[in-house]
């Protein structure tokens, strides 16, 4: 089967060129799930709700068309394969860092219908890490959904962003939060060092990030 013809605004403009490769819906969630590192297809599928089968192997095809991510296969005993962003897909981060903080004040109080993934959260949480001044450490967040640890710095060099779990190391600060806390924070209603102050996050650790934290 022939790949389906590029789609294009064809306007001679940056932004219309960057929706003819990003626009689609559920593109720039799968590049979302893909800043934690490689991914296969059914992790993929589970942690995107909603999203068809058949959709997300179009949407993963086009990607890899249009350059922002890569398909290989694992060593054995894996034997699966995995896609994983290129430099140009890890580009994007700043784009879904601005786009969730320009939709913060839209998440209001969380819906029945509406899923939850622990880490959906670890966007929201880097922007509030910054804006507490936390350093470039890795802060390991506890969250009632689960745990997953997140790069507290800029991330330039493309490695990921956040993961689920534990971190793999020592951490630089260990944030535990109840969801109400943590949604007022990705709302961008409460900073993250209040919370901590006002004793609804607990955060242990001796890291620049646990220090900044720990800050009146």
């Amino acid at each position: 089967m022939s790949p389906r013809p590029r789609r294009s605004y064809d306007q001679y403009c940056s932004a219309a060129r960057a929706l003819d490769a990003v626009g689609d819906r559920w593109t720039l969630l799968i590049v979302r799930e893909l800043l934690a590192g490689p991914r296969r297809y059914t992790d993929l599928h589970a942690d995107l709700p909603g999203v068809s089968t058949d959709v997300l192997a179009s949407r993963l095809k086009d990607m890899e068309r249009e350059g922002l991510t890569t398909r290989r296969r694992l060593p054995p005993p894996g034997a699966a394969y995995v896609y994983e962003l290129t430099e140009r897909g890890a580009g994007l981060l700043p784009v879904l860092e601005a786009l969730g903080a320009w939709g913060a004040a839209e998440l209001g109080e969380r819906r029945p219908t509406d899923a939850v993934r622990a880490h959906w959260a670890a966007l929201p949480l880097r922007r509030a890490l910054r804006r507490a001044g936390a350093g470039e450490g890795t802060v390991e967040v506890r969250l009632e959904e689960g745990t997953f640890h997140v790069r507290a710095g800029d991330a330039e060099d493309g490695g990921p962003v956040y993961g689920d779990g534990p971190a793999p190391g020592e951490p630089d600060a260990r944030l535990t939060l109840d969801a109400g806390t943590c949604a007022a924070v990705c709302r961008g209603e409460l900073g993250l060092r209040r919370a901590v102050r006002e004793g609804r996050a607990g955060v242990t650790g001796e890291g620049t990030a646990a220090k900044a934290l720990r800050e009146p």
